[in-house]
């Protein structure tokens, strides 16, 4: 009798020491193996935000997520069975935390990422280290986040008899914009630019509350604004480029593939996961993003210099 997935997310935390490379390994002596911080999703959690909490659980390391790495699937037993377990990974690097244990290890070891692979008890785990590796190889681990959202789901335009940019969000809506907190956290989002329509402004405002940002609307990401002039909306996603500061822009169905599009003209597959990134960014430009989903672009360098060189697409759950 085989069970449902179970679905688990993980990090590969990382730091710098004396120019070297190194890599957090938790010890569990339920199993007595060495591998990477881990857990299950609680119910309704996004894979980014169990990462980060597993991470945080587990080393007492805070983390800001950097690009995904090689997704690992294998069967485990249950007493019920057998299941097979989907367990997602990021890059991670560390940001604070006091490496106090909590949560099923007893022993967290930075190790240099040269070494890691012979420490990892499992073969499965090599493939998330080697990745590593060849980012840091290629200059492409330090990344910043750039994540471009589809306002979360409004009251439909035929049960509302006011302007249309004064549209609110349905009661679904506003479970997806609670759910953005944790997933916005997870990348360290910093900056927030949003249409200033309500059901936009709407959508960033419980992350801007919970994270002290300041939450700024320009009108050229509007529909409205970009009916009337289609070049401001990419002014304004060309500005947080030249900033380099982890942030989300937040916008309508109309107007984001032109966004998506500047954004694949920055993608260079020669840095990998390069070929990755331009997949992924080419299915949004051709099919969209749905209401209350998120591209996350990870970006090394800013202005000119700019490449995206990893993506990922999230949907907020519609629990209405």
């Amino acid at each position: 009798m085989s069970a449902a997935t179970v679905l688990a997310a993980g990090t590969l935390p990382w730091r710098r020491r004396r120019g070297r490379l190194q890599v957090a390994l938790v010890h569990r002596p339920r199993y007595d193996d060495w591998s990477w911080a881990k857990g299950k999703l609680e119910r309704g959690e996004s894979f980014p935000a169990a990462a980060v909490r597993e991470t945080l659980e587990e080393t007492g390391l805070r983390v800001r997520l950097g690009h995904p790495l090689p997704t690992t699937t294998y069967t485990v037993g249950s007493a019920s069975g057998t299941a097979v377990k989907e367990v997602r990974y990021w890059a991670a690097e560390v940001t604070g935390g006091d490496g106090g244990l909590v949560h099923e290890v007893d022993a967290v070891d930075w190790v240099e990422a040269d070494a890691a692979p012979e420490r990892l008890t499992y073969q499965r785990d090599r493939a998330q280290v080697e990745a590593l590796r060849a980012a840091a190889a290629t200059g492409t681990l330090t990344t910043w986040s750039l994540a471009v959202l589809r306002h979360a789901k409004a009251r439909s335009r035929s049960s509302w008899s006011d302007d249309d940019w004064l549209r609110p969000l349905s009661p679904q809506g506003r479970a997806q914009a609670a759910e953005l907190v944790p997933l916005l956290d997870g990348y360290g989002i910093q900056r927030l630019v949003s249409s200033p329509s309500t059901r936009a402004s709407d959508t960033l405002a419980p992350y801007a509350t919970a994270s002290g940002g300041k939450l700024r609307l320009k009108p050229g990401l509007s529909e409205e604004g970009y009916a009337e002039d289609p070049a401001r909306a990419g002014h304004h996603l060309d500005r947080l480029l030249v900033r380099g500061v982890p942030a989300c822009l937040c916008s309508h169905g109309p107007v984001l593939p032109d966004l998506v599009a500047r954004l694949l003209e920055r993608v260079d597959p020669a840095l990998a996961p390069g070929v990755v990134a331009q997949s992924v960014i080419e299915e949004v430009v051709r099919d969209g993003l749905a209401k209350g989903e998120a591209l996350i672009a990870h970006v090394v360098g800013t202005g000119e210099d700019a490449r995206v060189v990893a993506a990922e697409r999230h949907l907020l759950l519609d629990r209405g």
